[in-house]
C-alpha cells in the first residue's frame, strides 16, 4: 500500500495529520513490506521507546494496542522502534536518523511531503535484532484496595502496614 494511503488511514485514528504520524507510517509500511502483518492478536509486538503521534500509526495499521498487551512503551524519548513477529521469529529495529531534517527549514506540510516520499531506508537505521520479544499480555485477578476498595490488578497491589492497597494509597500512606 502507498504512504498517502496509509497516511489516510492512519489520520482517521489519529484525528490530525502531522510529521510524527508520517514517522509512525513510514515505520509501520516498512514492517508490512518485511514480513510483519497486521495483528489482530498478539502475533506482532511493537515496542516504542516515545509517545509521540507515531505510536498512533502503528496502533491504527499494524493493530499493536496496549490493550492487547502487544505495544509496549519505554519512555525514554527516542524514536526507536523494535518489532517483533512471533510467527516467524524475526525481530527488527527502526531508528529515526539525526539528519534527515538537518539543516533544513520546513514547514509542517513540507516535512510531512518529504517523510511520505522517502524510502524508510533514508529516515530510519535500520538493523535486524536478536528475537527476545517481551512476554504475552497477562490476565491477572483484580483484588479490591484495603484502602480505598477499588479493584486493582493483583501484581500492582502493594503491601505496607498489613495492608493491601493501589499504588496511589501507598504513596498516599507512605507520605
Amino acid at each position: 500500500m502507498e504512504a498517502k494511503e496509509l497516511l489516510e488511514r492512519a489520520a482517521r485514528f489519529h484525528g490530525h495529520v502531522c510529521p510524527g504520524l508520517a514517522i509512525g507510517v513510514l515505520a509501520a509500511k516498512y514492517v508490512l513490506e518485511h514480513g510483519f502483518n497486521f495483528s489482530p492478536n498478539e502475533e506482532v509486538v511493537a515496542v516504542a521507546e516515545n509517545d509521540n503521534c507515531s505510536i498512533d500509526a502503528l496502533q491504527a495499521l499494524l493493530s499493536t494496542t496496549y490493550g492487547k498487551g502487544n505495544l509496549i512503551h519505554q519512555d525514554y524519548g527516542k524514536l526507536n522502534y523494535y518489532f517483533y513477529n512471533r510467527e516467524t521469529e524475526k525481530a527488527i529495529k527502526l531508528s529515526f536518523k539525526n539528519d534527515v531534517f538537518t539543516g533544513k527549514k520546513m514547514t509542517k506540510n513540507e516535512r510531512i511531503k518529504q517523510l511520505l516520499s522517502s524510502k524508510p531506508e533514508k529516515v530510519f537505521n535500520i538493523y535486524e535484532i536478536e528475537y527476545n520479544p517481551p512476554s504475552l499480555a497477562q490476565i491477572e485477578d483484580s483484588i479490591p484496595c484495603d484502602i480505598c476498595g477499588e479493584n486493582t490488578m493483583n501484581s500492582r497491589l502493594m503491601f505496607y502496614n498489613n495492608n493491601s492497597m493501589c499504588i496511589p494509597c501507598y504513596k498516599a500512606q507512605r507520605k
